[in-house]
């Protein structure tokens, strides 16, 4: 096979999705949501929580007969598009289970459990988290480590029983900025349903995104794709931007990384998301 046509290495490896507030242009029903997303050259799609389920802060779980699940499944069956993930939006935050306060912890956790039956319904795999965000004098490192723990053992629970993992990202809120932190906070939770949801683009502000890659090795579950530079910051297009991206993808490759990978720039209509998936597809050699 000549260099022309040979198989770009992540082909059938890493998978494309993009946020779903991401989608804008001519779409008003969740199916057309759908299939915008797939024509672009999308293979899933990512959801938040809650998706109008009630009021925020309600811990209800949806049935699969609630007619809101059931047009998300619908949809997914018709243009063959999964649902890989979720989002915990509003535990992310509103309420966060490292807050100095009890009763907003418990709705934290609340939430979080129920991203966890929301993703469960929809069939999707892994829901993202924030914990915490360092700042006060009662929010320092330690204080979101030791409370977002507590709370993230208590829902592991039922994280196992429904098969969905809890994923922590970093999201410069100052907790875990260095790969060897987001390690060890991961590795003393030490459960198999907790990981690292990566983001490509927030960590290059610490250091080379591949570095992360490198430590954190198979405790990443699902990796968020933007650009970073120091002029543009998050702004920078993905793959115009100072990230070493073959160094990033050698990085995936040696940990064997197989999964899902979500664009999270700003929104658009057709046009713009396919540019996006084009960028995804050449930074990450999919296609």
């Amino acid at each position: 096979m000549s260099a022309a046509t040979k198989t770009p290495r992540n082909s059938g490896r890493i998978f494309k999705t993009c946020k779903w507030g991401m989608i804008q242009g001519d779409t008003k029903t969740v199916l057309e949501k759908f299939k915008l997303c797939k024509e672009v050259g999308f293979d899933g799609m990512e959801l938040v929580n809650p998706m109008n389920f009630g009021e925020p802060g309600s811990a209800s779980s949806p049935e699969k007969s609630d007619p809101k699940v059931a047009e998300v499944l619908a949809a997914s069956r018709e243009t063959g598009m999964p649902v890989h993930g979720l989002v915990n939006i509003h535990g992310n935050r509103k309420a966060h289970i490292a807050s100095p306060d009890e009763a907003t912890r418990e709705i934290g956790r609340a939430l979080l459990e129920q991203s966890i039956r929301n993703c469960h319904a929809y069939g999707g795999s892994a829901v993202l988290l924030v914990p915490g965000r360092v700042g006060r004098p009662d929010e320092t490192h330690d204080h979101v480590w030791k409370r977002s723990i507590e709370q993230i053992r208590k829902v592991l629970p039922v994280a196992s029983r429904l098969g969905v993992r809890i994923c922590i990202e970093t999201v410069w809120n100052k907790f875990c900025e260095t790969p060897e932190e987001l390690r060890d906070y991961v590795d003393e939770i030490n459960s198999p349903w907790f990981g690292v949801w990566l983001d490509i683009g927030n960590v290059r502000k610490f250091g080379p995104s591949e570095n992360w890659v490198s430590v954190l090795g198979t405790r990443i579950v699902k990796i968020d794709v933007k650009g970073y530079s120091k002029k543009k910051a998050l702004k920078a297009k993905i793959g115009d931007d100072e990230i070493n991206w073959p160094a990033v993808c050698d990085a995936l490759a040696a940990v064997n990384y197989c999964g899902w990978a979500a664009a999270e720039v700003a929104g658009g209509d057709r046009e713009w998301l396919a540019d996006v998936s084009k960028r995804m597809d050449r930074v990450l050699e999919i296609r």
